[in-house]
């Protein structure tokens, strides 16, 4: 029999298997799953009674709370798209985003209140606003909580709406299916192993790459799930110890923060058992010292917003030897190997496969569940990004003999100087070995005689001190020499990120090439 495929399945195996279970916290609130089952029916019919119907973008502009879980089930079960909003992006951002999409509510917190008037006026098609700090409840008291039976859901229509970070270009609307999203979800619990007293910490934004899966597998597993309305060292740590939290994401920028927090010692953090890794390559080094602070296991991982997201993972794999802490290292900060339901492949220009020597580089595809419907209203943009049946990613990459993927760089960023290609990520992660060193990007800058070099833009940690020629003399033996950075500056203030935490490197780059930069020679 041919079940629709859906996330709403995902919730109602909860509703059904952990009705009295603690399912979400969110600051002082908690519910258990048949509360949330509850909300989430309640939302749908509401959101209908509102005008909202099939295929509608529902959109949230919100941190992290029960609301915008409530959102990932409650619009779909309405028939309806949810659309989570990067809260860090301005006003001129978000505008031609939410015009594009079409958004006929969009929910959002009392801090977003002056962006939202603006969006008021220039964002005709919004029907209804719902602050969720002061009309959220009185929403849900307009519905009732009515099953709404999947099976007559359309499992190739759309479920979700995410816009891509920008961090490469213009931010794109990526459409998930319900079919794709209820996939990923088993994907991902297949890497959960028991869960019955998993805590699952919500660190990561909701509103980046479908929440990593973890709204749809969490919720599949009947996972205690705690909201991080937003990352703050000391909040992740009281979290932890407050709920006993056993699992939480990181892009590498959060880890290195929560290394270098002066008060982690205060904290009894001895329930964490996995940091899953994603969002931007971590290093070798970043994995040593995580597992130094927190001894549990520390997994990369690889995806992007186009794949749900996950494509990959670090984790262990039968007959690849790991007893070496050194190799160890290096291999849980590489990409890894396929999860369930996708192939991944390394390839040439030609679209063949690359040697698996773990040094041929060629360009990440991949085709499976987990690939996105395509881009909204953009089908020149799709057909551009998938080809015959497989997603190209934009990342270089090599691969060894055990299948594990390697990321060198995105195809945008490697430096090409004097003919000779540079992975920005491998000086990056030297750079980063670096004792002193908080944070780093390295970017292409013009040069008359190179065509490009490596500038290397750096942040050293508080109360440490750190030069240009210091970082210069270290690096040298570390690296070849035409990969050195022949510009490096020192910086004391934060290098800019997306919404995510990545490092926003278009604009560092920028800054190079319009000739405004003071250049530090290295």
């Amino acid at each position: 029999m041919a079940t629709p495929l859906t996330p709403i399945r995902c919730l109602y195996r909860a509703i059904d298997l952990f009705p009295d279970k603690i399912g979400i916290v969110s600051g002082n609130d908690s519910y258990t799953y048949s509360q949330f089952g509850e909300r989430c029916l309640k939302l749908a019919s509401a959101l209908k009674k509102n005008g909202v119907g099939p295929g509608d973008r529902v959109a949230f502009l919100s941190f992290n709370n029960n609301q915008l879980m409530e959102g990932y089930y409650g619009a779909p079960l309405a028939g309806a798209v949810i659309m989570p909003l990067n809260v860090r992006l301005s006003i001129q951002e978000l505008v031609p985003i939410v015009n594009h999409s079409g958004a006929k509510v969009l929910c959002f917190e009392n801090d977003f209140l002056p962006m939202v008037e603006h969006i008021k006026a220039t964002c005709r098609h919004v029907v209804r606003f719902v602050n969720l700090n002061q009309d959220y409840e009185a929403l849900l008291d307009e519905g009732t909580p009515d099953y709404v039976d999947f099976m007559g859901v359309d499992e190739n229509s759309m479920a979700e709406l995410f816009y891509t970070s920008g961090s490469t270009g213009t931010p794109k609307g990526v459409m998930l299916s319900h079919r794709t999203l209820y996939l990923h979800a088993l994907s991902i619990a297949t890497l959960m192993g028991d869960a019955k007293d998993l805590v699952d910490l919500h660190t990561i934004p909701l509103f980046h790459a479908n929440g990593w899966g973890r709204p749809q597998a969490s919720t599949l597993m009947g996972t205690k799930q705690v909201m991080v309305r937003r990352f703050e060292p000391a909040g992740v740590f009281k979290l932890i110890q407050q709920h006993k939290a056993t699992e939480m994401s990181l892009v590498p920028t959060m880890a290195n923060a929560l290394l270098n927090a002066p008060d982690r010692a205060q904290y009894d953090l001895s329930s964490l058992r996995k940091i899953m890794l994603g969002g931007a390559a971590a290093s070798p080094d970043l994995v040593a010292r995580l597992e130094a602070v927190f001894p549990c296991d520390i997994v990369s991982g690889y995806g992007m917003t186009e794949t749900a997201p996950v494509l990959t993972t670090a984790r262990a794999k039968g007959g690849v030897d790991e007893s070496d802490p050194a190799v160890r290292h290096t291999r849980r900060a590489m990409a890894g190997w396929s999860v369930p339901g996708v192939e991944v492949r390394v390839v040439d220009l030609h679209g063949q496969p690359v040697p698996k020597d773990g040094q041929t580089i060629g360009e990440v595809i991949a085709r499976g569940d987990h690939v996105m419907m395509g881009y909204f209203r953009d089908p020149d943009a799709t057909a551009a990004t998938i080809d015959n049946g497989w997603i190209h990613t934009g990342d270089m990459a090599c691969w060894d003999k055990d299948s594990y993927i390697h990321i060198v760089d995105r195809k945008k960023e490697i430096i090409i100087s004097g003919g000779e290609n540079i992975s920005s990520i491998e000086v990056e992660k030297a750079i980063f070995s670096h004792p002193a060193v908080f944070e780093c990007a390295v970017v292409a800058a013009p040069d008359e005689h190179w065509g490009e070099v490596p500038a290397a833009i750096v942040v050293a940690k508080p109360g440490t001190t750190l030069t240009a020629d210091e970082l210069a003399a270290y690096l040298t033996g570390k690296l070849g020499k035409f990969k050195l950075p022949r510009l490096i500056e020192i910086r004391e203030e934060p290098l800019p990120k997306t919404g995510t935490g990545k490092i926003r490197k278009l604009v560092l780059k920028e800054k190079f090439w319009s000739g405004k930069e003071k250049r530090v020679q290295g």
